[in-house]
């Protein structure tokens, strides 16, 4: 779909690879109980006083829910969900200036003993919760039993001022652009679509450009939370969703409820830690899928490497006419390798491609970028461009991206050229300057935080969930960890993980720090 890859820490890829398939504003208070350590449950602390520096406007604004419609290419989800539009300041340091309007979804608790709203983000950055919340709903039935499900689109990221920096048509002629560039010629080609894309986004976002950034979306959330009636925030968080819930319990220590964090970023990795742990992830999931299939991984590795190496030089045909390039190969190779169940179907692309056709790498590459039979893309990775280039602070350089590339590939021989070239192209030249080279997590005297780390999961390692629990601080942050595979653990086939999350979520009962589940 782009020049270059970073390839999305967000649930919705693995949910639609294993093809997943109202009322008032209403109040409701806090949870009865909350969970203070290991095993123990004791009554809620008294709640914190609410903010007194937002204007009344903000506040006191009631939501108008209504039937939701249907939304691209997705139908309107059943008649138990109801639409929303929040107001929030467009710069959060003038919270009396320019509002603007965030998509909010809802299915209210079907229990008697309702806890209050649980917010949902699944990832990206750039996931919409507005197309993802109906497709888990089915997952997290159980806690709808007690809490009201809501998720939304943040700010820049789909009906909440959704930011598209490119054509359709110029999406695809940038499938051309070589994501590894091996001459002076296809290096000065990968940068200047690189800030080409940063020049659409500051054109198709104006001056919201400079204000999509998690600390924003963390503030945002916080206004949800009075709106909606909650003395607390609770919170499930999906991997992006997981540095979110983060920044927003360092922000706010003492409005965090009961909050759980599954496929944990690492918030001590910069750019370029990032995509070493993600090359690392991708390598040890590929590991894992070679042995399944009874293959050295070594070897297997080698021979993909080989695969794509010859891609390069001379992209296959396909079925529908267009080419297989390496990009459009490697993300092809990395969609399945979210989620077990379509491991299946990376062997049969592979097999293929080894013969000759490209087309069924050229369609898993396909749905990874959201294109459809028509050619139209989704915008998720615009979204998540702008998020994330405000974010983050660093800007590798050409030279410095050079320097490290032998590391990278050393890591991985299929996955390291990509991520490594990633670093200098994903933000080059872009419009406004980062925030920061790690998100701050710290949040002493927060309530304990469940963190759930999966040891096979590809696009968030299992060694940032302990990462996430250390900068929380001690007693906050809590390490429950899945011996499994695929991105994510909650609702992966774990009855220990989803009967673990569910007790915390459910009655307060936080487990001990370090449990596994196997």
């Amino acid at each position: 779909m782009r020049g270059f890859l970073r390839w999305t820490a967000a649930v919705a890829a693995a949910l639609l690879v294993a093809g997943c398939g109202g009322g008032s504003s209403g109040g409701g208070g806090d949870a009865k109980e909350h969970g203070d350590g290991p095993g123990k449950k004791t009554s809620a602390a008294p709640p914190p006083a609410p903010a007194t520096d937002l204007p009344a406007s903000l506040i006191s604004q009631r939501l108008d829910w209504h039937r939701c419609t249907a939304r691209g290419n997705s139908p309107a989800p059943g008649d138990g969900w109801r639409c929303a539009t929040l107001k929030v300041p467009l710069d959060w340091s003038r919270p009396d200036g320019t509002t603007i309007g965030l998509a909010l979804i809802r299915a209210q608790a079907t229990g008697s003993n309702r806890a209050g709203s649980l917010l949902f983000d699944f990832g990206g950055p750039g996931g919409s919760g507005l197309e993802m919340m109906p497709y888990y709903a089915s997952t997290v039935s159980k806690l709808r039993e007690r809490y009201d499900l809501v998720s939304w689109d943040p700010r820049g990221v789909g009906a909440s001022g959704g930011v598209r920096c490119r054509s359709d048509r110029q999406i695809e002629a940038a499938e051309d652009v070589d994501a590894t560039p091996d001459t002076p010629q296809e290096e000065k080609a990968f940068l200047q679509d690189a800030a080409g894309f940063g020049k659409g986004c500051q054109k198709a976002a104006g001056t919201l450009l400079a204000h999509v950034s998690t600390a924003d979306t963390a503030r945002d959330m916080d206004l949800m939370r009075q709106v909606l009636g909650d003395a607390r925030l609770h919170y499930f968080g999906i991997s992006y969703g997981t540095e979110l819930g983060g920044v927003y319990a360092h922000l706010f220590p003492k409005r965090v409820g009961r909050m759980v964090l599954d496929a944990v970023v690492d918030p001590t990795a910069d750019t370029v830690g990032q995509a070493e742990n993600q090359t690392r992830g991708f390598q040890r999931a590929l590991d894992d899928y070679l042995k399944s299939t009874g293959r050295n991984p070594g070897q297997g590795t080698r021979q993909i490497a080989a695969l794509l190496k010859r891609i390069d030089a001379r992209p296959l045909p396909t079925s529908s006419g267009r080419k297989l390039t390496e990009t459009l190969a490697v993300t092809g190779i990395v969609l399945p390798l979210y989620s077990e169940s379509s491991w299946p179907r990376l062997t049969a692309a592979l097999d293929a491609a080894e013969k000759g056709d490209g087309s069924a790498l050229l369609t898993l590459a396909d749905d990874y970028n959201e294109r459809d039979s028509a050619g139209h893309y989704g915008t998720t990775s615009h979204s998540q461009r702008v998020i994330s280039c405000l974010d983050e602070k660093e800007r590798p350089t050409l030279a410095e991206t050079k320097r490290r590339l032998a590391r990278f590939e050393k890591i991985s021989p299929v996955f390291g050229d990509f991520l490594g070239w990633d670093t200098a192209g994903w933000c080059h030249d872009w419009p406004v300057p980062g925030q920061y080279a790690t998100p701050q997590v710290s949040a002493p005297g927060a309530a304990p935080i469940l963190l759930v780390g999966n040891t096979g999961d590809p696009a968030t390692p299992y060694e940032g969930a302990r990462r996430m629990a250390d900068e929380l601080g001690k007693g906050v942050g809590i390490e429950l960890t899945w011996k499994g595979e695929g991105h994510g653990a909650y609702g992966n086939g774990s009855d220990c993980v989803d009967s673990t999350v569910n007790a915390y979520l459910l009655n307060g009962t936080v487990p001990k720090d370090g449990t596994v589940c196997s």
